[in-house]
């Protein structure tokens, strides 16, 4: 379990030596175990018995969660983000890779297919690649800083450190999203629970309306749509079935 000493990323490797790189960030992570407790590791082994015959996966503690370094909130940017997950994978042997990030990991691979051509596919679950709530889920965030929810805790490593999320917020505020999701290249997938809309800090948060609604425009871009009818944003939880869908998309265009 190595630190990167570039990044300061803690990461992991699981699958076999010559398998098909592929990263997963949050909500997974490399001290998963550790953050989570024992009971919730039959999660991160869900993901891993579905995943690891084939695929070299890659799992990180980011930003500055689990083993990993510290990061100043005010750090947290787009582009830091972006550089850090590229540089964490070279660092654990990946050129080329498949990215799937969930929720805050999936508004991240949106951001890193605009910044590298070096995604063989991406995979955005539980956020929309088109119609993204960003406005939102900032006024959200700014609205819990002084009282961050308990969820949010059991992650950071200090109340402070909920602050960069607003940073990163602001650091996407603007972003021509349409323009840039349009030259994503890479095979690619938007995959949601069919419940997943969220109320945030009395805010509502639309990820899974949003999904549905640019379903049309976000095929015509070549992307993969995929519903899972009757579950909520934690869908990410259930990797029995979570990982299917995916699976069986990486499996289709990752040779």
């Amino acid at each position: 379990m190595p630190l990167d000493p570039a990044t300061g990323v803690h990461f992991e490797l699981h699958g076999p030596p010559g398998g098909r790189p592929l990263v997963v960030t949050l909500p997974l992570m490399a001290s998963f175990a550790d953050i989570f407790g024992a009971a919730m590791a039959p999660v991160l082994q869900g993901y891993l018995d579905r995943l690891a015959d084939r695929y070299r996966v890659l799992l990180v503690d980011y930003p500055a969660i689990g083993r990993s370094r510290d990061i100043a909130p005010a750090a947290l940017t787009a582009d830091r983000a972006c550089a850090d997950l590229l540089g964490v994978a070279r660092a654990a042997g990946f050129d080329r890779f498949a990215y799937w990030g969930y929720s805050w990991g999936g508004n991240v691979g949106l951001q890193l297919a605009g910044r590298t051509d070096r995604l063989d596919a991406l995979v955005v679950g539980g956020w929309p690649a088109l119609g993204g709530p960003y406005e939102e889920l900032l006024q959200a965030a700014r609205r819990k800083l002084p009282n961050p929810e308990p969820s949010s805790l059991k992650v950071l490593r200090s109340p402070a450190q909920y602050a960069q999320w607003i940073e990163y917020g602001q650091s996407v505020a603007g972003w021509p999203e349409r323009d840039a999701v349009t030259r994503i290249a890479c095979p690619r997938m938007n995959v949601f629970g069919g419940d997943g809309d969220l109320v945030e800090a009395g805010i509502p948060v639309p990820i899974a309306s949003r999904i549905r609604a640019n379903r049309g425009a976000l095929e015509a871009l070549g992307w993969r749509v995929h519903e899972i009818p009757g579950h909520g944003h934690g869908l990410c939880m259930q990797p029995e079935i979570a990982v299917p869908p995916v699976r069986a998309f990486l499996d289709e265009v990752v040779r």
